[in-house]
């Protein structure tokens, strides 16, 4: 191990060369979001004198823990949150793929500093990865009065503005770059793709476990709304983060959950927030722009786990939520023949959790191949190595090869299968950030050909066909849309 240096458009950094790869942390691409620049569009970072070291990671945004016995965030921590990462198995030389991770957590937590999204594995397969922190919860999808919408949209597009001027400097072609993340972070990855100022800033994108939920304005308002009636009134803009935060929290936990009537879809999503199509930042719903040809000259790969929903439902102590309550609210019409007659001698929480998985993520990645008018590659990971089976999250430790952390143990069991599986991920990743082939036949919403992830790979035709052709036939919409 020892240092390295690199030479950023703001000034030089010493990182670490471990291993054959060269690591540079908590460098900032943008200044700290808050005191005047509280609720604002992110800033370009002022430049330094000197070399400034890169050896640790930035301070995480403002969040709650994201699973229980994990440690939540503090203000002491610190509020330069806006940095970048990077690994690189040849800062010296030119012309790598570069592979940006946009990390997931129900748009309320999240940061690049968990050790599932270590990119020195990947980075070995002869990438640059770059990883990077931005506002979540309420600093970043907040709608505030005075403050422009999707705050974390644009500090993605900053981020993604910092690695064009300086891949190069670590090794990478700016010209090939792809975007990759999972859950909340494949969200954002499907509205970048719809956004007119994103174009350009990549080449390529891998979405893994894209969530259907994106907010009106007039929705989003009103969370605000209950947020700030919870802290007495006060402005967010005078409220400290972590008030905003608990708050926040309370909100969805007391007021939303399971309450249809006043919330709609929002009471089952257990997120306060969400992107809002606010028809500046984020013109449309990224299945109505993509079918209308926006991201057309990006390559794209898209798909989800079997059983998203069994994570969620595990975490919930088993807890079978309301079926025709979630029948009525979230499935379009004529739904009881693919989750009620066809799972009739099924355990009671197996068509609750079919319906959930299918609402969140499995239909929005589903339907998003469909919608992209540009060369597009499908997949399912369907390997099972625990009593939550191909769950949310499981395809993350297998991406990076971080089978070994607190998270990655939990999904995978410990499983020696997982090794062999979290190749098959790194291989097409890899190859597909290279050459734009993950390894498997192309996607037409015709045959609807999936590659399945499992210890015997196989390529299939539409898998889910049953709830694809249910969900096709009113797509995704917007929650409070008129």
């Amino acid at each position: 191990m020892r240092p390295i240096t690199a030479t950023t458009t703001t000034g030089r950094v010493r990182g670490v060369l471990d291993d054959g790869v060269a690591a540079f942390k908590g460098i900032p691409y943008a200044k700290s979001p808050f005191g005047a620049l509280r609720m604002a569009a992110p800033v370009p970072a002022d430049a330094w004198d000197g070399i400034r070291d890169a050896i640790g990671f930035g301070p995480r945004p403002p969040q709650p823990a994201m699973l229980p016995g994990m440690p939540g965030w503090s203000p002491a921590d610190g509020l330069d949150c806006l940095t970048v990462n990077v690994w690189s198995p040849d800062p010296g030389g030119s012309a790598l793929p570069v592979m940006v991770w946009i990390y997931g957590g129900a748009y309320i937590t999240g940061s690049s500093d968990f050790p599932e999204y270590d990119g020195a594995r990947l980075a070995r397969e002869g990438v640059v990865v770059v990883s990077f922190n931005h506002r979540i919860g309420m600093e970043g999808f907040g709608q505030v009065e005075g403050a422009p919408a999707n705050r974390a949209l644009l500090d993605q597009l900053a981020a993604l503005r910092w690695v064009q001027e300086n891949a190069a400097a670590f090794g990478g072609d700016p010209g090939d770059v792809t975007v990759f993340g999972e859950s909340a972070g494949a969200g954002a990855i499907a509205c970048l793709m719809a956004m007119p100022a994103a174009a350009g800033l990549f080449r390529r994108a891998i979405a893994q476990s894209v969530p259907g939920v994106f907010l009106s304005p007039e929705v989003a308002s009103g969370i605000t709304a209950s947020i700030v009636d919870r802290l007495g009134g006060a402005s967010p803009y005078d409220c400290g983060p972590e008030d905003l935060l608990a708050a926040a929290v309370a909100v969805m936990a007391e007021e939303g959950r399971d309450d249809p009537g006043r919330w709609g879809p929002m009471a089952f999503s257990r997120m306060p927030f969400a992107p809002v199509v606010d028809g500046e930042v984020l013109p449309d719903t990224p299945w109505r722009a993509l079918a209308g040809g926006a991201g057309r000259d990006i390559e794209l790969i898209v798909g989800f786990t079997r059983d998203e929903y069994r994570f969620f439902h595990a975490l919930g102590g088993g807890r079978t939520g309301d079926l025709d309550a979630a029948m009525k609210t979230l499935a379009p019409a004529g739904a009881d023949a693919v989750y009620r007659t066809a799972h009739s001698g099924a355990t009671p929480e197996e068509p609750y959790v079919l319906l959930m998985s299918d609402w969140l993520f499995r239909m929005p990645s589903a339907l998003l191949a469909d919608a992209h008018q540009g060369s597009a590659y499908a997949y399912e990971l369907t390997w099972s190595p625990t009593g939550m089976g191909a769950c949310h999250g499981l395809d993350v430790p297998l991406t990076f090869g971080t089978l070994d952390t607190q998270l990655g143990a939990l999904l995978t069991g410990g499983s020696p299968e997982g090794e062999g599986l979290s190749r098959q991920f790194r291989t097409a990743w890899t190859r597909f950030a290279a050459t734009g082939d993950p390894g498997w036949p192309a996607y037409d919403a015709v045959k609807a050909t999936t590659h399945l992830f499992d210890v015997d790979p196989s390529d299939v035709s539409d898998p889910e066909a049953p709830s694809r052709a249910l969900w096709s036939e009113r797509g995704i919409s917007i929650i409070g849309a008129a």
